[in-house]
């Protein structure tokens, strides 16, 4: 099954669980269930996801583009989220995540390379933030946003060869690690190709 989205050119299909991805209104909406997550710990022997989480990806064409999407998060437990994901391969992705880390909303980001990190960036007020995901160059990049107008930077990084790069897929995930599930929605989409003027600043 795939799923065509108006503001993005490509087709995204989903991956792991089901996510009950809908589409109405331009507002995209998916749901985690109990305990689903994403993710590898990084103090453990495994370098397998504890858990998987649903996933609503595009592959992308080669070059620099920009996705962004207004996320909002139906908080119930501690690192429920929203997230904009990239997959280079199956031990090598990122997530740029709007969660409640523990107990209040906050902007995280997640960037695997066979084990996983996990960054806290800021504290978000409400339920909403705005998330951006760019490639830039050999690199990618993480900024967050009150209002999708000034853009703050988070995070720049690379993961997987040249090959796996300039064939990436990108989209969403929602999340539930510790909860009874999650549902989380991605308004104002957008895909733009092209890169970053500034990377601090995010122009």
């Amino acid at each position: 099954m795939t799923v065509r989205l108006p503001e993005i050119p490509f087709a995204l299909e989903p991956f792991g669980p089901e996510g009950g991805w809908a589409y109405e209104n331009g507002v995209l909406t998916g749901r985690a269930g109990a305990r689903q997550d994403r993710f590898v710990p990084p103090g453990g022997d495994s370098l397998e996801p504890a858990s998987d989480a649903p996933r609503l990806l595009a592959s992308l064409p080669e070059g620099d583009f920009r996705l962004a999407a207004r996320v909002t998060v139906g908080f119930a437990a501690a690192f429920d989220a929203g997230v904009l994901y990239l997959h280079v391969g199956e031990r090598e992705w990122a997530k740029l995540c709007l969660e409640l880390s523990p107990d209040r909303p906050t902007v995280c980001t997640v960037v695997t390379r066979g084990h996983s990190d996990d960054v806290n960036s800021a504290v978000v007020e409400g339920d909403s933030c705005w998330l951006r995901l760019s490639r830039t160059g050999d690199a990618f990049a993480f900024h967050a946003s009150a209002d999708g107008e000034k853009w703050t930077f988070v995070r720049v990084f690379t993961l997987g060869t040249a090959a796996q790069r300039a064939a990436a897929r990108a989209g969403f995930l929602v999340q539930s690690p510790t909860g009874e599930g999650c549902e989380a929605s991605f308004d104002r989409i957008t895909y733009t190709p092209g890169g970053l003027d500034d990377l601090r600043d995010g122009s």
